[in-house]
């Protein structure tokens, strides 16, 4: 026997709804322990440090302008997604950092000739801010 709701919605359609939406956060986002295979955060503090990552974007440790080009890159693992149009996983992040204007042509933010190396070390930092 199906129970329905004041609106007339059954319960079984709630029960299938609230089963979508919790699997729209599938694939690592929302995972404040994300790592990325290989990434050295260290050498991606330094990295964000030595390409400026810091006059365009807040960042929990660099020191820089008080930034508002670029997004606040804090608890960056518990994004959806990475620059409104990737999903956030540690792949597609190094993807990003390596080519941003090759995934979003709009963006604003410049392609910095950076190294997978580099990229994954830069992504392993970023993912291992907890700030807000």
């Amino acid at each position: 026997m199906e129970t329905t709701t004041k609106g007339g919605t059954t319960a079984g359609t709630l029960l299938l709804a609230l089963s979508l939406l919790a699997g729209c956060g599938e694939g690592g986002a929302y995972d404040a322990a994300m790592t990325v295979p290989g990434g050295d955060p260290e050498a991606g503090h330094f990295l964000v440090r030595a390409h400026g990552c810091g006059a365009c974007h807040r960042i929990d440790g660099v020191r820089g302008p008080d930034a508002n080009v670029g997004p606040p890159l804090n608890a960056l693992s518990s994004q959806v997604y990475i620059a409104g149009v990737l999903p956030n996983l540690p792949e597609n992040m190094v993807r990003w950092l390596m080519d941003p204007p090759a995934i979003d042509p709009r963006t604003a933010m410049p392609d910095l000739g950076l190294s997978e190396r580099e990229a994954t070390d830069i992504a392993a930092f970023l993912y291992s801010l907890e700030g807000g």
